[in-house]
């Protein structure tokens, strides 16, 4: 196997489902894969997304939320949106795969402590099943979708 692969995911405010997924790919995965995350909006991340993270074993708490420009001059073997408002404003990462994976922002749903941690928990569930069915299988290469990114 040549080297690990670097995949950078990007949200809106890199709050929930991109540190999420940076999160679970590092977990299940480190070994064949480098994983970061950003928006589009720096913002802070979500407890709630800690919270759910924990609940699995898999510790974010440490993460910080960080703009994509951070990583304008880092070269990533792929790039995932998963979120369609983070698609549309994208920067063009020139000559990496791009990936379109859109996942529900959890933290726009439930108005009790239990609601909103249980909307957490289905996105987290969603974002780590994708990855092992695409990245943990190989299949990443499959889901590539085209998409307009600004230059």
């Amino acid at each position: 196997m040549e080297g690990k692969k670097s995949v950078l995911f990007i949200c809106t405010h890199n709050s929930a489902r991109s540190q999420m997924a940076e999160g679970l790919l590092r977990s299940m995965y480190g070994d064949r894969y480098d994983a970061f995350s950003a928006g589009t909006v720096k913002s802070s991340v979500n407890p709630y997304a800690v919270r759910a993270m924990a609940e699995i074993g898999i510790d974010i708490s440490d993460h910080r939320s960080k703009s994509i420009e951070e990583f304008r001059e880092k070269s990533f073997d792929y790039v995932v949106t998963v979120c369609d408002r983070a698609k549309e404003t994208c920067p063009f990462f020139p000559g990496k795969v791009h990936i379109h994976q859109s996942f529900e922002d959890p933290a726009g749903i439930g108005e009790t402590d239990e609601e909103r941690i249980e909307a957490f928990r289905r996105v987290r569930d969603e974002i780590k099943k994708w990855i092992a069915d695409n990245f943990g299988k190989g299949n990443v290469e499959s889901v590539v979708e085209p998409f307009k990114t600004k230059i």
